[in-house]
């Protein structure tokens, strides 16, 4: 390693910067202040955080001198992590959501999956910019954009890529070596979307092997934190850090007997050569010529390795309009219960105060509109319709969906092309997804939602509930058959000239 900060600290993975502070060569403080550095340079041409953490560089200094002291923590001893905005933290950071509404606003305790950070010695570093309210605002709205923080803009062509889902800040300062890691949430391909079209490993986890409480919801039937990194490794690493029962979150009571505190385990590369994978052919009729041929090209990886390839498969449930009636409901009576508790001093305790502040805020507020929000709170259906409802969804997608054509064809998973359209079924059931780089397009065509198609791309492992452990494996050994992972190229800020974002650290 060199002086030079951003020689070193580009690409660099926690178990280098691990040996590198066990040697003495560097510290805890010197990747915070790398990653400083960087984000000072390079953040206003993707505008990806929201806030630095005023104190990250004290809290690493901290951990050096524990770390001379009494020795590490462990593999996240010192290193810095950064976090959606939907995510509590008791600290100088905010947690808004990316609303104007909450700008202002201090958690009263540090969210579950913060707290771990803590415990394991990570510096969390700062809050990322996000889809405000994690794209249940408005039907308009496009992904990445917050009236707090403004656009967040793809490292691998600012302005001309598509980002993706509702964690694109994490996913954006990933991916330009912002920071090591982020934390994203996932309701449906928030977490796997932003990492496929940004170079970038992502794991949503099953719902309840990491805990939701602190954190501003969805859907309580398929909100997830995760990792977003680099590379399997590290994603691993994080995602053992973070499991755990929660009193706090009921749906956690489930997962005692399925957790690991370590996944690195299961980083076996040879597990491909007794793969059974099928592929749904149902979510890759609308790819472009250069992203089909990219998932043509992962399936042949997959079987070079010696996987057994199951070609096609059909979920039944393939073709179902899904009625989002149980998430409105859910997302009106979490959200409520989440402002309710917020301090006095805070503007909004309601879904409905949040409506008439952006009212009351138009201008800066509602650039999309707030449509979803405003059907949420219009939302009349009873406790007992919703639960006919989610019984219903959730009795198709078993017995129909990913259990009924693993089970049939005697598979360990499925691989999706890496856009949310193949995520459905996954989220209603609350089942894990791993994304890996599965390569870069650059054909320039554009998609029916008018989002161009071309580069990175990522294919998506999906399985059973609690199947992490199986899919990392198949992540893994597909990760060190291909190293399609690879750094934007970043302009410096001093040469880009209109492109800055609201960042409290600027001002």
């Amino acid at each position: 390693m060199t002086n030079k900060p951003q020689a070193w600290i580009i690409e660099a993975d926690i178990t280098k910067l691990q040996a590198a502070m066990e040697s003495g060569s560097i510290c805890s403080a010197d990747i915070v202040q790398a990653y400083l550095e960087r984000i000072h340079q390079y953040d206003s041409t993707i505008n990806s955080l929201l806030e630095i953490n005023p104190e990250a560089i004290t809290i690493a200094k901290a951990l050096d001198q524990e770390r001379k002291e009494q020795g590490s923590r462990g593999r996240l001893h010192g290193i810095p992590i950064l976090l959606k905005d939907n995510i509590d933290t008791q600290d100088k950071l905010h947690t808004s959501a990316g609303s104007i509404a909450l700008a202002s606003s201090f958690a009263a305790a540090d969210a579950f999956v913060a707290a771990k950070l803590r415990t394991a010695g990570a510096v969390i570093l700062g809050k990322t910019n996000m889809t405000e309210w994690s794209n249940f605002m408005s039907s308009q709205m496009p992904a990445g954009y917050s009236s707090r923080g403004g656009l967040v803009l793809n490292p691998y062509g600012p302005g001309e890529l598509f980002i993706s889902g509702s964690s694109s800040g994490s996913a954006a300062a990933v991916a330009a070596n912002l920071g090591t890691a982020a934390l994203g949430t996932e309701t449906a391909g928030s977490i796997v979307g932003p990492a496929s079209q940004n170079c970038l490993v992502g794991i949503k986890p099953t719902v309840g092997l990491i805990s939701r409480s602190g954190i501003i919801p969805i859907s309580s039937s398929q909100d997830t934190p995760g990792p977003l990194a680099r590379t399997v490794t590290d994603a691993a690493i994080i995602l053992g850090a973070l499991t755990g029962v929660d009193a706090k979150d009921t749906a956690t009571l489930e997962s005692g007997n399925h957790s690991y505190t370590d996944y690195t385990p299961f980083l076996d590369a040879s597990f491909l050569q007794h793969a059974r994978i099928g592929i749904p052919r149902h979510y890759y009729k609308h790819l472009d010529e250069g992203r089909l041929a990219i998932m043509e090209a992962a399936i042949t990886t997959l079987r070079d390795a010696g996987a057994t390839i199951m070609d096609p498969v059909v979920l039944h449930v393939e073709e179902n309009n899904w009625n989002n009636d149980a998430i409105t409901y859910e997302f009106k009576k979490g959200l409520n219960q989440y402002l309710a508790q917020l301090a006095s001093s805070a503007p909004i305790h309601s879904l409905q105060q949040l409506i008439d502040f952006n009212n009351s805020h138009a201008e800066i507020a509602l650039k999309y509109g707030q449509d979803t929000l405003m059907n949420s709170e219009e939302n009349k259906l009873t406790e007992a319709a919703y639960l006919k409802k989610k019984h219903a969804y959730m009795q198709l997608s078993l017995t129909q969906g990913i259990d009924y054509v693993l089970d049939t064809h005697s598979l360990d998973a499925l691989m999706l092309p890496g856009d949310v359209d193949g995520m459905y079924i996954a989220a209603r059931l609350g089942y894990p997804l791993v994304a890996v780089p599965a390569g870069y397009s650059s054909v320039g065509t554009v998609d029916s939602d008018g989002d161009p198609t071309c580069g990175p791309f990522g294919a998506v492992f999906s399985g059973r509930a609690f199947s992490e452990p199986l899919l990392i494996k198949i992540a893994y050994g597909f990760e060190q058959a291909t190293h399609h992972r690879f750094p934007p190229q970043l302009k410096n800020q001093h040469d880009i000239h209109g492109q800055a974002g609201l960042t409290t650290w600027k001002s």
